[in-house]
Parts: C-alpha cells; structure tokens; sequence
C-alpha cells in the first residue's frame, strides 16, 4: 500500500537506444523548480541493458524502474502510463531535456486553462548537428487552433516534450502499440478527433536533440510511418468530409515527399541511378523546373550532378 500521497506529475523517459544521453534528461528532470513529480525510466528491451542500468544506478532510489521486453517507443510509453500515480503525464524523450521551469510552465498552463487536456511549447535544438540553436517551432510551427485537420496538414505540429491529462491518453487507448514511428502524431490525431483539447505556447522550456542515429533521423521513413497512420485513420475513424478532405490531402503530400526523400538519400549515397529513379517518379507526382533539370543532369553528367548536389547539401 502506498504511504505517500500520489504526485501531480509522472514523467515518462523510454529507454533505448539513449544510453549516453539520458543521465542528462534524468538531470534536468531532478533540476525541476517543481518537484511534485515521480519519474519512471521504462527500459524497452534495450539491448546495451548493462550499460544502460550502471548509468541509472546513482538515480535508483529515485525513479520507478521498469524493465520490458522491446516493444517500440508505443509499448514503452503505454508501461509507463500504466504504473503512473499522478494525473497528469510528461513524456521526455531519453536523449532531450528541460529547462529547469518546464514542469512549472506546464502545470501553470493546465491550471489556468482547465478545458485543455495536453499542451506543448517550444523548444531549442542541440546536439551535433548544424542546427544547434534554433527554435523547434521554426520547423514545425503551429497556426490556429489544434484540430484533426490541422494536425494532418500540419498547420499545428505538437512538440515531443508534451503535459497531458492522463484520462485524456487513456480515452482514446493510448499509444498505438502496432506503429514504430508517428505514434505521437497517430495519438494527438486520434486525440483531436475525439474532442479532446490540445493547446501550445511559444516557452522555449525543452531541449531536443538532433542526431543521425535517432527515430526521427530517417525523414523519408518517418513519412511512411505517419502515412501508416494516415491509412489507419481512415479505416477505423468515423470522417466528416471536410477531415476526409484534408486527410487525402495529406496522404498526396506525403507521399510525394517521401519520394523525394529517397531521392535525397540516393543522391547523398552517390548512386546516381537509384537517384534518378526516383526523380522520375517524383516528377509525375510534381513537376518543377527544378526537378526536370536535376534529371537531365542526372542523365546527361550524373558525376558532376552528384558533386553539385553534395555541396549544396553541406552548405
């Protein structure tokens, strides 16, 4: 039986694959001006667990530990709910931080605005990566109000770092265990369609981390995955025709990108051919000036093309 009261908050860090980097999220989390938290680490099958466990043990006495079979980011989000006392979740990627106000923005903001159920806000990105500093709303900015056809067209993009009602997550089931990547955005999509309230601010209060090993680091696979969840939407939601609409929209559109992103990987790869393939393709899926004479290139000097390619990439 429990002695303590139950926290405000519980904060959910899956473990896997962030090894050398979550020492640093645990940090930031203990360096919170607002302590009413509990903080579950959920170690997903990692497969470095030895290493993994000599990093958390300074923190043991401190956090819930939760060891699983690996199941996906989905899965080990979905234990951490499930073994969470507070009514309110955070959710913190293993290799990202907090400012040390995070919690104390966020639970201000749910206080003061009661019919909200998740928000988020804005964060700066770090890591070894040329866009160290920037703002992650310069990338993925919201406009307007958080509804279904905001979220699939993008106008409103939620953040990583989010503070959501737990019977808000439980309401509509949780993470979708079958998706390994856009389970956050299948998630906030489901969310907003069933009514649910998600609000944003522009606090710079989170830290995320670029790097090529991560999740998010494929972006043509990342695109699949949310057209994974676009095809899901559509069979097992119930559609007005304006979210129907907007949802083949976004289906157009992302297929066409991940098209180009395969285009841009074969180009980075140096194989001219793969490159040119899937330039043909894109160029049925949209025509530009830009395109038509990046093929010619592709055909007629693919050497020199690739060259060209490589610097503009690196400027």
């Amino acid at each position: 039986m429990r002695s303590e009261p139950a926290p405000a908050v519980s904060v959910i860090i899956p473990a896997y694959g962030v090894t050398p980097y979550i020492a640093e999220a645990l940090d930031s989390v203990f360096a919170q001006t607002y302590n009413d938290f509990e903080l579950i680490v959920v170690n997903d099958g990692c497969p470095d667990t030895a290493a993994l466990e000599v990093v958390l043990r300074p923190y043991l006495d401190r956090i819930v530990y939760v060891k699983k079979e690996n199941g996906g980011v989905s899965s080990a989000r979905n234990a951490g709910i499930r073994v969470a006392q507070a009514p309110l979740i955070a959710l913190l990627d293993g290799d990202d931080a907090w400012t040390p106000d995070y919690l104390a923005v966020q639970t201000d903001f749910l206080r003061e605005h009661p019919q909200t159920d998740i928000v988020y806000s804005n964060g700066v990105v770090f890591g070894d990566t040329p866009l160290a500093g920037r703002l992650a709303m310069d990338f993925s900015p919201s406009h307007g109000e958080v509804n279904f056809e905001s979220l699939v067209s993008c106008r409103c993009s939620v953040m990583t770092a989010v503070l959501a009602r737990k019977a808000a997550i439980l309401a509509v089931g949780g993470f979708d265990e079958s998706l390994r990547r856009a389970e956050d955005f299948d998630l906030w999509m489901r969310a907003a369609h069933a009514g649910i309230k998600i609000s944003y601010h522009e606090r710079v209060i989170f830290r995320h981390r670029k790097r090529n090993s991560g999740l998010s680091a494929d972006a043509a696979a990342m695109r699949e995955g949310a057209l994974a969840a676009f095809e899901k939407l559509s069979r097992t939601l119930s559609l007005s025709a304006a979210e129907k609409s907007a949802l083949a929209k976004a289906q157009r559109v992302f297929r066409t990108e991940v098209i180009y992103y395969r285009m841009m990987d074969a180009l980075h790869a140096h194989d001219a051919s793969a490159a040119l393939s899937e330039l043909r393709q894109l160029l049925r899926a949209r025509w530009t000036l830009k395109f038509a004479l990046l093929g010619i290139g592709l055909r007629c000097a693919p050497q020199l093309t690739l060259r060209i390619a490589d610097r503009r990439a690196r400027a």
